[in-house]
């Protein structure tokens, strides 16, 4: 009964939408609101930033209509909004041009216009999206293109509009006959865009050369309806029914554009330059809408070297759709794909999709200039993560080194390709880091479009990845086995710290419980200190380091935490786990463990299942592969 009501509730809304009056009463509309008459592309525009903009510290913008579905392409999108979208919305002359997004395969492109046709059709719902036409126009146009051009100026600065454009064949001879040429009475509705109704959304797919019609784009004749009418010239004659028609007042999305026979392209010409296009035998028909195409680079890259397309190329805006080059990033690419897919009830164990995710980044990324850089440094520096040596200026300039970056690499359909292979041979709806990365290495065998080369470095890759896995498998059991884990490392992290202060001062430290003077714990300092190969001759200046970086904190009136320091926090952790070890080891490699062991294992796996998202099957699966990497 509940889906009823709904029911009866969303046609009700609907009915609200709808709105009929003459002429006269839309202006009266648009006399309180101006924003009505808005441009095509003004209304993208405004329904991207109306969906909420973010600035972060850095000054770059983030734009919550993309958030849900488009992850880690703030730069590409931010550029495609401001210098795109945002221009052409205040009327400059990039609203004349086609709009292409190039980019690799799976990278965005086409859920970008997906996202916009569909928030269109949301939008038009709104009252600041609203849209209206002429009734019973087929391309329904703006209804103040049916003020004379002589008046156009004086309503223009009344209305505070600019009126451009011409009424289609059949809607002038509409007005003239069933109207008399009243303007003033024609009448005028509220239209919601719809891609499946066509109206104010088109979508264009290029087909057989031979066998597709130009008609496609700018509709055709009714033969049936010549005999009637008497002549090809006759509006009437006419179905107003190509995607350009129908995507006035809204958009089209050109699919594969490259690929079409140039005679579908020559129409662009007059659409981009003068907003118009030819159309039977009629005079220029005048459409107020933004085409958007997409294509790859291989093909855009063949169509500049063309020389006949020198006129189309100087009316494209061609804006880089690169893959995402982040790893939290991708993991969230890898969630929503497996979330839209049948396998949505399948538990994909922790740190198994980033571990995938370091794979694909690390197959786009390209190799640094800079000393000491490595792809994995490069992978985290662009991840948001703190590696020693490097300021924000660092990244910037390792951004800038190769504009191409994320233009090539694995896609994302690839490896939910593998996990899906990875799923069907295995009994259990639960799969971890190793059973991806074995599908992924298995499938770059029958990866077609991968050289020798490029196979080699990719399995490279998969190693690297695993290394990675290795490490954070290690510390989830450490994690787990060691109770308080955050203050087990506190406590050994200000212990270390007050005997780095009594060395570098050279003072006496006072003993807690007894209160009698002592020096500095050598030992301890050594003992965490070569967990990252600080040597005895380095040990002072390291010492001095975190004392200078300590300093700093307390200025700023912060408090100095082990993951303040990267090799730090690293040498914390490494002589927490040092200290575990041997425990760790005998509990999840005991194939008789004892009573006290088993106890030991079903806490631990009680604490992965409770805190860390496993499932009781992944967290036997670690602890047994963690116990292995302890024991080679």
């Amino acid at each position: 009964m509940d889906i009823i009501r709904r029911l009866s509730e969303y046609r009700q809304n609907e009915r609200k939408l709808a709105w009929e009056g003459t002429f006269g009463e839309y202006l009266d509309l648009v006399r309180k609101n101006p924003d009505i008459a808005q441009t095509a592309h003004s209304r993208v525009y405004n329904m991207i930033k109306d969906a909420g903009i973010e600035v972060d510290e850095s000054g770059r913008k983030e734009y919550k209509f993309f958030t849900k579905e488009i992850f880690g392409l703030d730069r590409a999108v931010e550029k495609l909004v401001e210098e795109y979208f945002h221009s052409a919305a205040m009327r400059l002359d990039v609203r004349k041009r086609v709009l292409m997004l190039m980019g690799p395969v799976s990278g965005g492109k086409s859920t970008i216009v997906s996202m916009l046709k569909k928030g269109l059709e949301r939008y038009s719902k709104t009252d600041r999206g609203a849209v209206f036409a002429i009734k019973g126009c087929p391309m329904h146009q703006e209804p103040l293109l049916l003020v004379p051009h002589d008046l156009r100026s004086d309503i223009e600065d009344e209305l505070g509009v600019k009126i451009e454009g011409e009424l289609n064949p059949y809607t002038r001879m509409m007005v003239d006959t069933e109207y008399g040429g009243r303007i003033e009475d024609v009448i005028v509705q509220r239209i919601i865009l719809s891609e499946k109704d066509r109206v104010g959304i088109g979508t264009f797919s290029p087909s057989d050369p031979k066998s597709q019609d130009i008609a496609d784009l700018t509709g055709s004749i009714d033969f049936s309806t010549i005999a009637e009418f008497g002549s090809e010239s006759d509006p009437r004659a006419y179905r107003f029914d190509g995607e350009l028609n129908k995507a006035n007042r809204g958009l089209m999305e050109f699919q594969e554009m490259l690929k079409c026979d140039e005679k579908f392209l020559w129409n662009l010409l007059s659409l981009t330059q003068e907003g118009n296009f030819k159309a039977g035998r009629f005079a220029l028909i005048s459409a107020d809408e933004l085409i958007v195409a997409h294509t790859n680079e291989t093909e855009y890259k063949n169509f500049i070297s063309n020389k006949k397309n020198e006129a189309l190329q100087s009316r494209i805006i061609v804006m880089r759709i690169p893959y995402n080059l982040r790893v939290s990033d991708e993991d969230k690419i890898y969630s929503k794909l497996i979330s839209q897919s049948d396998l949505g009830h399948v538990h994909v164990a922790p740190h198994a999709l980033r571990t995938a995710a370091i794979f694909s980044i690390l197959t786009r990324l390209k190799d640094s200039k800079k000393a000491g850089t490595d792809l994995l440094k490069k992978m985290k520096l662009y991840d948001g993560e703190s590696v020693e040596g490097y300021k924000e200026g660092d990244i910037e300039e390792l951004r800038n080194e190769h504009l191409d970056e994320g233009m090539s690499g694995i896609d994302p359909r690839y490896v939910i390709n593998r996990i899906s292979s990875a799923l069907i041979r295995r009994d259990t709806e639960c799969i971890n880091a190793l059973d991806i990365l074995r599908a992924l290495k298995e499938g770059l065998d029958q990866h077609a479009s991968i050289t020798k080369e490029e196979r080699d470095r990719y399995l490279n890759f998969i190693s690297v990845a695993r290394k990675e896995y290795d490490e954070v498998a290690k510390k989830e059991v450490q994690k787990a086995f060691v109770y308080s884990y955050e203050e087990s490392a506190k406590t050994l992290l200000d212990n270390y710290l007050d005997n780095v202060e009594s060395y570098c001062n050279r003072s006496k430290m006072r003993d807690p419980v007894t209160g009698e003077e002592m020096e500095a714990d050598e030992k301890l300092m050594r003992s965490i200190e070569e967990q990252i190969g600080i040597s005895e001759n380095a040990k002072k200046a390291f010492r001095e380091e975190i004392l200078i970086r300590i300093s700093h904190y307390a200025r700023k009136g912060k408090r100095f935490e082990y993951n303040n320091h990267e090799r730090l926090r690293e040498a914390i952790e490494k002589k927490l786990f040092a200290d575990l070890k041997d425990v760790v080891k005998i509990t999840t490699s005991s194939k008789t463990p004892d009573e006290s062991q088993l106890k030991k294992v079903n806490e631990v796996t009680k604490r992965l299942i409770d805190d860390h998202s496993y499932c009781p099957h992944c967290a036997n699966e670690l602890l047994r592969y963690v116990g292995s990497l302890l024991n080679r």
